[in-house]
């Protein structure tokens, strides 16, 4: 019963496969393979449209570059206050950007309110070189909270960034499990919302470690390659970050692992919800479940051989939570069983 994380999983087995199957013979390294080539190409059509792409290590070094590809002297990203960039990323968006910070937003459950960004953009004053100068905005989809910005909300934040010239980043580390919630295409949720640069994560979707940068603006692509050599980031055989997006993309696996993972978490929620014991602190809406239950029983759960983390409770939560109650933190994954939920929820009956 393992719910601590998407990154606790393997990798699935089609993407070992892909993996086994490019591990012998040659090809032109850095990113000049074939494969890396068709890869690319299946990037530009799943975003209807040319993108520039590159692959890195590590969802960190997909945030931290991007926003590096944006930096300004002084520069300022405005983020969600309980951003994943901003809470758990010790500081590598401002050591690769060479100094850039990040302000924190306000908004409820994850989700940056626009009114709150627009009035955090004008405390800084155009030209007032002693405290900096916007640079970029950043949302998480899904948010650290498992909450999505539906497609309406993505084009209010972009709109106002566009408003003051900001481009707009979207941290994608569980970009499949928001789209198939969204039912969604990835244009409809990117560049065709305003969106201007992507981290598209796929490590926590069943790859084993395979991220990306997606810039809409190809014309940034040339500073991206020297960006990304100078973070240590870019690998001599890409090909096998390559092999991985090409075995995730067939046949629509992504999305198929995705939607299982989501279909896990809607399932553990029934379970939440038919418990006298446990119950779920706000609606789950991809594949991340967030529950209270007593101090008690968390720790009895625990002992039962259940994984799972404690957590804070999130900025503007209307909920009521007992002082001898925690909230704590289900992830789901394409490798979680249902009789692994239905077992826990035997526990919790």
């Amino acid at each position: 019963m393992i719910f601590a994380s998407d990154n606790w999983a393997g990798a699935h087995p089609n993407i070992a496969a892909g993996l086994s199957a490019h591990a012998s013979g040659y090809d032109p390294a850095y990113g000049d393979g074939a494969l890396d080539r068709a890869v690319a190409q299946r990037f530009n059509e799943i975003f209807e449209r040319e993108v520039a792409v590159f692959f890195v290590a590590t969802g960190s070094a997909a945030n931290s570059l991007a926003l590096a590809s944006l930096a300004r002297p002084g520069g300022i990203t405005f983020c969600h206050r309980e951003a994943h960039i901003l809470e758990d990323e010790c500081g590598a968006p401002e050591y690769l950007t060479g100094g850039a910070r990040l302000r924190a937003v306000d908004g409820r459950l994850g989700k940056m309110d626009p009114g709150e960004l627009k009035a955090t953009i004008n405390h800084f004053v155009p030209d007032f070189v002693h405290a900096g100068q916007p640079m970029a905005v950043s949302i998480t989809q899904a948010t650290e909270v498992g909450t999505l910005y539906g497609l309406d909300e993505i084009a209010a934040i972009s709109s106002i960034a566009r408003e003051y010239g900001l481009p707009l980043h979207m941290d994608g580390a569980r970009f499949a499990n928001a789209l198939v919630a969204l039912d969604a295409t990835p244009a409809e949720m990117t560049w065709k919302r305003g969106v201007d640069i992507v981290s598209f994560g796929g490590t926590k979707n069943g790859c084993w470690c395979a991220e990306a940068v997606v810039l809409f603006d190809t014309g940034r692509a040339r500073d991206f390659s020297f960006i990304r050599k100078r973070a240590a980031q870019l690998f001599s055989k890409s090909r096998f970050i390559a092999a991985q997006f090409d075995a995730y993309f067939r046949d629509g696996l992504w999305l198929e692992t995705a939607r299982h993972a989501n279909a896990m978490t809607s399932r553990l929620a029934a379970r939440v919800e038919a418990s006298s014991r446990v119950r779920v602190a706000w609606e789950p809406q991809a594949n991340e479940l967030f529950a209270i239950m007593s101090k008690d029983l968390a720790e009895r759960l625990t002992a039962a051989g259940a994984v799972f983390h404690p957590w804070n409770t999130p900025h503007g939560y209307a909920g009521a939570i007992g002082d001898d109650e925690t909230i704590c933190r289900f992830v789901t994954s394409f490798a979680t069983t249902a009789e692994d939920v239905d077992r826990f929820g035997e526990l919790i009956a």
